[in-house]
């Protein structure tokens, strides 16, 4: 593995973990395409640190309140002064994490007559020549997103007009999650985790935008879910990499986990300017564009037995 290829996996991972293009459709696309592929389980595990890094970097004071609000929270139930309808705020948000993070544990279930998990399948479709999934999934992403702008849209015409009536309603949307929220986005996280080009931050934003969660909550709340995620992801590989005793490439690893940490860093920033300024209709665009291209692409490739870009044979 050289420098040049950690430092792009790490630019690839760090802006597409984070902005709602989907990660895993675009290492698939740059493995099909450019033939980057660093087969190292411990650099996978590096990426997802400087990632995780990232998210942390912007999110510390609500993780931070979030660990206080953990003790609060058993404190209150060992006492017998934990009431739901009542419980404060950062609480909440801990127990919205919660019953958000139960649907991954379908990603573990065996899929009869397959002998893989539900997860399995996403390292299959992820590593095949076949790039029709993944142009497929863009759209399924950039449907997603469109349906966020709309919604929001909707909600501001609401607004607008019990405003000229005189009457008060909240154009932002609710400020806070409610059980049913979190669990469907869970269940749309994890259906997420297995299409890759399906974006876990732009379908879990989408998806709690459509349910009239207010855009910034969405966001923060995708954001911090994902941070579970992303360390469970770490271990469960670094478990893998340790059972296969790879060769360390400590330069090329450190380069690209910086590298990934960085870039996720300015991601999370720009995301966030985009939702607050209303132009989360670009990425719609973007994933819509790029998925119609990798269809058509696809599908030449398949009528032709050739990869349009390398000239290798599709197997």
């Amino acid at each position: 593995m050289s420098f040049l290829e950690a430092i792009i996996e790490g630019i690839i991972q760090g802006a597409t973990e984070f902005l709602p293009v989907s990660s895993s459709g675009h290492l698939s696309l740059s493995k099909h395409f450019l033939g980057i592929s660093v087969d190292s389980l411990l650099f996978d595990v590096l990426l997802h640190v400087g990632t995780l890094i990232a998210v942390l970097a912007v999110y510390y004071d609500v993780v931070w309140r979030l660990i206080r609000a953990f003790f609060r929270f058993v404190k209150q139930v060992f006492t017998g002064q934990f009431r739901f309808k009542t419980m404060d705020e950062d609480i909440r948000l801990l127990l919205m994490l919660f019953f958000g993070l139960i649907p991954l544990f379908l990603l573990f279930l065996p899929v009869p007559g397959t002998g893989m998990k539900l997860k399995d399948f996403a390292d299959v479709w992820a590593t095949d020549s076949d790039i029709i999934l993944e142009g497929c999934a863009l759209i399924v992403t950039s449907i997603l997103l469109t349906l966020a702008v709309l919604s929001q849209r909707r909600s501001q015409g609401a607004h607008a007009k019990h405003s000229a009536a005189g009457e008060k309603n909240s154009a932002a949307g609710r400020m806070f999650l409610r059980l049913k929220d979190a669990i469907v986005i869970g269940l749309v996280q994890c259906a997420a985790a297995v299409f890759p080009g399906v974006s876990r931050s732009g379908s879990t934003l989408s998806t709690g935008m459509m349910l009239g969660v207010n855009r910034k909550t969405a966001l923060d709340y995708s954001f911090v879910l994902g941070i579970p995620s992303i360390m469970a992801a770490a271990v469960l590989t670094l478990k893998d990499a340790h059972e296969a005793g790879e060769v360390i490439e400590w330069g090329p690893m450190l380069a690209g986990m910086i590298t990934a940490c960085i870039v996720g860093f300015l991601a999370i920033k720009l995301l966030r300017f985009m939702v607050t300024t209303n132009k989360l209709h670009v990425f719609a665009w973007y994933t819509l564009i790029l998925g119609v291209i990798c269809v058509i692409i696809g599908i030449i490739e398949k009528a032709t037995g050739v990869n349009v870009v390398t000239g290798a044979a599709i197997v």
